[in-house]
């Protein structure tokens, strides 16, 4: 990748439901830009497109028009193969359910990306526990999610979506089941992350105590996105 070329990039990008034989645009012609190591939120009311413009960004879903790139490179929604690897080396998420497997303790369910992607045993223990330390649940990796807080399994679910030492972070409201003193330890690891490892973040929020900390607050409104394309 290029100095100061986006890392994720939206051109144009469209996206329509069929509801009850109602087309719903979601999305209207999008155009974002994400650089390395930057933290970029999009706010806007339920509804809005939001999780839609998550998704497309997280290779979870594909446009009906429009051009995505990663790295400067198209991806075309016909290419699953490269989407699939992408998603899974270089993509890390946050889902506002927390998606962890009941069956399985925290260190498992912070370990699973790691063992899909085939990372030996030894490395993986060193990385999980890295991973929970920073999430400051170091000493809870043996629970499994019921027995656990909203707030912690939220955290299992940032220290999942970091262990793979991803490029890019889709969030959908990382801290809004967390008390105020939590939520500012993840949004620290966030600025940590992006700043000192590049790693860069997409998250969608309706919490106020975020934006002052993301290097841009980018508004979604009826599928229509307010001030997308430029970096900074």
């Amino acid at each position: 990748m290029r100095a100061g070329e986006p890392l994720l990039s939206l051109r144009g990008a469209s996206k329509s439901y069929t509801l009850g034989g109602n087309v719903i645009r979601a999305l209207k012609s999008v155009d974002l830009g994400l650089v390395r190591g930057e933290i970029a939120a999009i706010t806007g009311p339920s509804g809005s497109g939001k999780s839609t413009l998550l998704n497309l960004c997280g290779l979870l879903d594909t446009a009906d028009g429009g051009e995505l790139l990663f790295d400067g490179e198209p991806l075309p929604a016909g290419d699953d193969v490269r989407r699939t690897a992408l998603r899974r080396q270089a993509i890390g998420f946050v889902f506002q359910g927390f998606n962890l497997v009941p069956v399985m303790t925290a260190h498992d369910n912070v370990d699973y990306p790691l063992y899909l992607l085939g990372v030996p045993a030894a490395e993986r223990r060193a990385r999980v526990q890295e991973a929970l330390a920073r999430v400051g649940l170091q000493d809870l990796g043996g629970h499994k999610p019921d027995q656990l807080s909203g707030g912690q399994r939220q955290r299992v679910a940032i220290a999942r979506a970091i262990v793979k030492r991803p490029r890019l972070v889709i969030a959908d409201e990382p801290t809004a089941n967390l008390d105020a003193q939590t939520a500012s330890q993840i949004v620290g690891l966030m600025r940590a992350l992006a700043h000192n490892d590049g790693t860069s973040f997409l998250v969608a929020t309706h919490d106020e105590r975020m934006l002052p900390h993301c290097d841009r607050s980018l508004m979604l409104d009826d599928g229509v996105l307010q001030g997308g394309i430029h970096a900074h």
